[in-house]
């Protein structure tokens, strides 16, 4: 019988990925304990722009991943309330030149034999689709599979919605995890005492690495830094999420180095988001005044009435990044009773519900809605000593 400080399992992490372990463990039967420092999405949740995307994904391992998720969200929909705002209201990606045209086709040729629909749009029907967009682009794609959420309160419903068998510890920071005399878990000890369980879900974002290493295994999760401008409520002047070709090449880069690419789409509230932009400069949160330019730049170039729109406020979130840009799921061989979750760098948000399935049916013995070796944990060799 779980008493206020035992359970089934303990999720590390009350953002939208933790969120939905706790969601589809608590489904399958478990009782869930879900351990915080901050808030409910106080990380990188918090700080996502809701994007629930196939358009970006290269044909392997993440895009089925996506594809899988993408369908789950769709689910969700039915038990979460509209306050999450989920829009399916697709993705637009332009290029503005014929080149750029050529690779984007090349593309969406593999994703289609994936399974994603990617339909061309010549350039003179772009506004058909963006009626504010630039003219002169050479063309684009349209991606209806995609779509968005307000991030933040999906985490919140997911865990709502399995209340029963969810229980919150907030503003409680793990600082060691309880072992057994053979090195299995048996819980988490944090500053308010501890709590028991024989499985632990790694759901920790950007500090994933040093749960870990609290376990003594080996992540290289390092946190990749993204600033997106909010400019104040407009009218629908954005229809869907709309990108320049060149992010889909930044997203997949492992440079350290600052990239921006014009990433622009509204939201049902009225501001428009403006990103995207990807550095690795550990934790600093000071502000950059190049990254904003370079963003308001690189959206006023795409959607030129944006150019006497005011900017109300700007903010910064890190992404949880792993070397070979696939998360870590599944349970960790060198640990018994520890899975992870974690690694998703920018779709988290996006697949948090595969993730969260994964992990339930790894807690349940039952069989996971796809292949996991790619996303075992224990793939990073170790740096030497």
């Amino acid at each position: 019988m779980p008493t206020r400080n035992t359970s089934d399992v303990i999720v590390i992490g009350a953002g939208v990925v933790g969120a939905a372990c706790a969601h589809y463990a608590a489904l399958a039967g478990l009782s869930v304990t879900v351990v915080d420092r901050g808030p409910v999405a106080g990380g990188t949740t918090g700080a996502g722009e809701g994007n629930l995307l196939v358009s970006d994904k290269e044909p392997g391992p993440e895009l089925e991943l996506a594809l899988q998720s993408t369908a789950l969200w769709r689910e969700l929909v039915g038990l979460l309330p509209p306050q999450v705002e989920y829009e399916a209201k697709g993705g637009l990606v332009v290029a503005s030149g014929e080149a750029g045209m050529e690779a984007l086709r090349e593309f969406a040729a593999r994703q289609e034999k994936a399974g994603v629909t990617a339909l061309e749009v010549p350039g003179d029907r772009l506004h058909d689709l963006e009626p504010h967009l630039a003219p002169g682009q050479a063309g684009g794609f349209h991606y209806p599979q995609d779509a968005q959420v307000m991030p933040a309160l999906a985490a919140a419903h997911l865990l709502r919605h399995a209340r029963g068998r969810i229980r919150l510890r907030l503003g409680e920071e793990v600082t060691g995890l309880l072992t057994g005399p053979a090195g299995d878990l048996r819980g988490v000890r944090t500053g308010a005492g501890e709590l028991h369980a024989p499985h632990v879900v790694n759901a920790a974002g950007t500090w994933s690495g040093a749960i870990a290493e609290l376990a003594g295994a080996h992540l290289p999760v390092l946190p990749r830094r993204g600033f997106v401008l909010v400019t104040e409520p407009l009218p629908r002047v954005v229809r869907h999420k709309v990108y320049a070709a060149d992010y889909v090449a930044d997203v997949a880069s492992g440079s350290a180095a600052l990239q921006t690419s014009a990433v622009v789409e509204g939201t049902p509230a009225g501001p428009v988001l403006i990103g995207a932009s990807r550095e690795r400069v550990g934790f600093d949160r000071s502000p950059s005044p190049e990254v904003l330019r370079r963003l308001a730049a690189g959206a006023t170039a795409l959607f030129p009435v944006l150019g006497s729109v005011r900017a109300m406020r700007t903010y910064l979130g890190f992404r949880p990044y792993l070397p070979d840009h696939l998360p870590a799921i599944g349970p960790d061989p060198r640990v018994p009773g520890l899975l992870h979750a974690c690694g998703h760098e920018g779709a988290g948000i996006g697949l948090a519900p595969v993730t969260g399935r994964i992990v339930a049916a790894c807690l349940t013995g039952t069989e996971p809605p796809l292949d996991i070796h790619p996303f075992r944990p224990d793939r990073f060799t170790p740096p030497a000593p």
